[in-house]
């Protein structure tokens, strides 16, 4: 080309959880059977939608105007209703309608707050990080992402001190990211944590971005506890979608809750201009939004969320129960979302250990993949070219430590445990333990 065209970010673009895909698809071309644990689809792992969610759904269906437009910020009987759960749950933060801005998915959220940063503005997040996250602030900026410690000997609570001393000696950081329940260590903060990081970003003058897609799959004798109930007089943007809780992750129907918009005159700016660029298209997301007051509203609802988050916490103990006592393996009970993510303590792996792959065809097309991987990434090729069972390694998730995550989302009781018992038998093997 005449000139470059290529933005100084592109390079940043990676999701590890699409990638392990398209080698596990290379693997089941040369008959190997997947089993995908690599994305939080509850629908994809056996949940149906609940029967009077789906009665509420083909009522909205029978509305013509279901099918149309609607205002390029949302619903505003959505906004309205939404803005009301949030004041009535809020330590004295309001907000209205004109807060509540919907999206196209969390996704389209995040690439919108991101991209409409100044690029010298930084947002720092913890490690290890969600991919969508990670890699749509390191493309704004054109640099590494930034990030702040999870413990793992802490089970993953943020690194407090670490997150503070970054602040503190990189101005360039505007902004920081918390994921609350985290993906992919399913941390829940207690107050005492939230409220240390609002301080952090009022002592350095930072706005917070707050991930709760997951907020309401909390268990281990945990409770949702949102940003908007600690954040005072800090300025946030807290996303929220229907993807997890319902679940209905092909709604694509995500929404950012805008905090304190009118404390500070630079941030207000922002946060017009991402309203600003959702001018240029028209919200697609019509019936999901439409449905939200009647679902969220439903007494029926929070039966629905609490029984979910029951077997979430079933599942969580029993891949626990499996996976732990392995020697060199860390694994954290997770008190929320629907991910466990098991750790290598350092120097357990090496580019020397390997699993045994029946498959010849497979064997040889491992062998060209193996080049220059992190530690962890090795063995989750091996995971998959010997077993079948697609996981994530954590150096997909922006994080220098090994390891890798898997959901606890089967729905069938034995194929889950066979699949827990199984990475727990390979990793025995790979480690020779």
């Amino acid at each position: 080309m005449r000139r470059n065209i290529v933005h100084e970010g592109a390079g940043s673009l990676s999701y590890a959880i699409r990638e392990m895909v398209e080698v596990a698809h290379k693997f089941q071309d040369l008959g190997q059977e997947i089993v995908w644990e690599n994305i939080g689809d509850p629908v994809q792992k056996g949940e149906e939608v609940a029967p009077w969610i789906r009665e509420i759904l083909h009522d909205i269906i029978e509305q013509p105007g279901s099918w149309g437009y609607c205002p390029t910020a949302g619903i505003k009987a959505t906004r309205e209703f939404l803005a009301q759960e949030v004041n009535q749950r809020s330590g004295g933060v309001k907000v209205t309608a004109d807060d509540i801005i919907f999206f196209n998915g969390i996704g389209d959220a995040v690439a919108k707050i991101y991209g409409f940063l100044r690029r010298e503005a930084r947002v720092i997040g913890p490690t290890p990080a969600y991919s969508t996250h990670s890699s749509a602030e390191a493309a704004h900026s054109g640099y590494e992402h930034l990030t702040y410690e999870l413990d793992p000997y802490n089970n993953w609570m943020p690194d407090l001190a670490d997150l503070r001393q970054k602040c503190h000696y990189n101005d360039s950081i505007a902004g920081i990211l918390l994921i609350n329940p985290d993906n992919p260590t399913g941390a829940v903060y207690p107050r005492e944590v939230l409220e240390e990081m609002v301080a952090i970003a009022r002592d350095y003058k930072l706005f917070i971005i707050a991930d709760e897609i997951y907020a309401h799959i909390v268990y281990n004798g945990n409770t949702t506890l949102h940003l908007s109930e600690v954040i005072g007089d800090v300025c946030a943007l807290v996303l929220r979608g229907i993807s997890k809780e319902i679940p209905w992750p092909g709604a694509r129907c995500g929404w950012i809750e805008v905090l304190n918009r009118d404390h500070d005159k630079m941030f207000n700016t922002y946060v017009n201009s991402l309203l600003a660029s959702k001018m240029l298209e028209v919200c697609s997301t019509t019936m999901p939004q439409l449905a939200i007051p009647r679902i969220f509203s439903d007494q029926r609802y929070l039966d629905h969320l609490t029984e979910r988050a029951k077997i979430f916490e079933r599942n969580a103990r029993e891949a626990v129960g499996i996976l732990s006592g392995i020697p060199g393996v860390i694994v954290n009970p997770p008190s929320g979302a629907f991910y466990l993510t098991v750790m290598f303590e350092e120097g357990v792996l090496n580019s020397q250990q390997s699993l045994q792959i029946d498959n010849p065809a497979i064997r040889e097309m491992l062998g060209g993949l193996l080049d220059k991987v992190p530690n962890d990434q090795r063995f989750v090729f091996y995971l998959l070219a010997a077993k079948g069972i697609c996981v994530v390694p954590l150096s997909g998730f922006c994080c220098r430590r090994d390891g890798f995550r898997l959901t606890l989302l089967e729905c069938n009781d034995e194929r889950r445990r066979q699949t827990f018992e199984t990475i727990a038998g390979s990793i025995k093997e790979y480690l020779g333990v």
